[in-house]
């Protein structure tokens, strides 16, 4: 595991209307995921360097977009967050069938988010 960054999220009031537009202006392709208000973004190309996304309906007013990163072990890794001066700020959420999330602070007060794989969470 290289602990590099591997998605992002763009928080949006409405989803739509932002796809469409990232869809327009860049050419990124959106696929809808399940019944949520959540569309994976496919900004480019496998062998160009980058990395894809997602857009999502905003979830409180001041949420920022959010660079995850993938960690071979999430609750390994939030502690070393927190004895390094960082602050879990959601804590360790499953994402059924796919992985576990977590977001957090850096000591800046940059929110980002860690992500392991896991097709076991429930």
């Amino acid at each position: 595991m290289s602990n590099r960054v591997t998605h992002f999220e763009i928080p949006c009031d409405d989803p739509i209307t932002t796809v469409k537009f990232f869809k327009t202006v860049f050419g990124w392709t959106f696929e809808k995921y399940g019944e949520y208000d959540y569309w994976f973004a496919t900004t480019g190309d496998d062998d160009q360097s980058g990395i894809n996304g997602a857009v999502t309906k905003r979830q409180n007013p001041g949420q920022p977009i959010a660079n995850s990163i993938t960690v071979k072990d999430i609750d390994k890794k939030a502690k070393e967050i927190e004895r390094a001066g960082g602050q879990v700020v959601v804590p360790k959420t499953a994402v059924k069938n796919t992985g576990w999330i977590a977001f957090f602070k850096d000591p800046d007060g940059n929110i980002h988010g860690i992500w392991e794989e896991d097709k076991n969470a429930k």
